[in-house]
């Protein structure tokens, strides 16, 4: 992207009155965020959604000359940037509707590994949910996923110090510009957050900061990732509002169960009563509901064993899957009568007694 570029795409972005989701309509209309300034008003206002009240802010003059300053920090800063049409915007953000046009990035992100999880929870963590997020992110390092928080209090720095103590990468997504840090008290994490991952943001080094921005911050949180992990929530919270975004972005989402008389845990426990959340009660069952492979690893080749001893719904499910050939997870717990949250662990014994193996789209077959 030339510099001209992403200044007008600065500028765009910079109109209050304009969200991602209609500045991406009139870049698509016009060409480039330039032609959208330079467009005549009366073929913007047959844009759907573009009325006189919106052109009025489009084409006041402080939006380039704010765009000019913003353009001054990201190059005294060398703050990477990416555009929606890039290549290097991640793939999993592209698809969601409300993205950012433009993502600042500070750090050595690297996008290429595609298991990417979000874990997200409560900013006052209880000790039980410390150590299960820590032991979720040492169990699933085995397939190097990139974890993905908020970089908040509680749950968030729990994740991130997990990930940088198993030698993963991270990803800090941040509500406030690049040029600070919230809360100060991490500003000591910041150098190996950059050295494993780094940091992404959709605000500029002038924006005020806002507790909404919080909410906003959560949809890059929920689009980036595969997956969204809450660890735990009280029965409001901005992870619950990560795990509605996910949802909508139509992703996966766990949730950590808890006593129905702990506060923190009635968020996750509700997420798993209306089925907005798998049930989350052992680390394995991330990757086995989203049938991560160990493509790059050496693994031991598993032998059916003669005379395998299976109890009543390990054989009602091997009866079934013989009958009906490959067979998806869903189908699987709706033919043998069986939640999916206790399915996958019952199929992950089975696999490793080596009378079933998982496929890629989250399907089975007997072996």
């Amino acid at each position: 992207m030339n510099e001209d570029h992403l200044k007008y795409t600065l500028a765009l972005q910079h109109v209050s009155k304009i969200g991602d989701t209609t500045a991406k309509k009139l870049i698509k209309q016009c060409g480039s965020a330039e032609a959208v300034f330079k467009e005549k008003k009366e073929n913007l206002l047959k844009i759907d959604g573009i009325g006189q009240i919106i052109l009025n802010e489009l084409f006041l003059t402080n939006h380039l000359d704010a765009a000019e300053d913003e353009l001054r920090f990201i190059k005294d800063e060398n703050i990477k940037y990416h555009h929606f049409t890039d290549d290097t915007y991640p793939q999993n953000l592209k698809h969601c509707i409300d993205s950012p046009i433009l993502l600042f990035e500070s750090g050595n992100i690297n996008l290429n590994n595609k298991h990417i999880v979000s874990i997200v929870g409560a900013r006052k963590i209880t000790t039980s949910g410390i150590a299960f997020c820590e032991k979720l992110v040492e169990e699933l390092a085995i397939y190097k996923p990139i974890i993905v928080s908020g970089f908040a209090y509680g749950t968030d720095i729990t994740a991130h110090k997990a990930a940088v103590k198993n030698n993963l990468q991270t990803i800090g997504c941040l509500a406030h510009g690049l040029n600070q840090i919230y809360p100060k008290v991490h500003k000591k994490y910041v150098a190996e957050v950059e050295n494993n991952g780094g940091f992404f943001s959709d605000f500029w080094s002038s924006d005020s900061f806002d507790r909404n921005n919080f909410l906003k911050r959560n949809r890059i949180i929920a689009g980036i990732s595969q997956a969204t992990i809450v660890i735990e929530s009280a029965e409001k919270g901005g992870s619950l509002v990560t795990a509605d975004i996910a949802n909508s972005y139509n992703r996966d989402v766990f949730a950590v169960p808890g006593r129905v008389t702990d506060s923190q845990s009635v968020g996750c426990n509700n997420l798993i009563k209306q089925q907005k959340a798998h049930l989350l009660s052992t680390p394995l069952d991330v990757p086995y509901i989203l049938n991560w492979q160990l493509e790059d690893l050496k693994k031991p080749v598993v032998q059916k064993q003669l005379f395998v001893q299976l109890d009543d719904n390990e054989k009602t499910i091997y009866n079934f899957l013989k009958q009906n050939d490959k067979q998806l997870l869903d189908s699987i717990a709706i033919n043998c009568n069986m939640p999916t949250y206790k399915l996958a662990g019952i199929l992950l014994n089975m696999e490793l007694k080596g009378v079933v193996r998982p496929l890629p789209g989250k399907l089975f077959e007997v072996i």
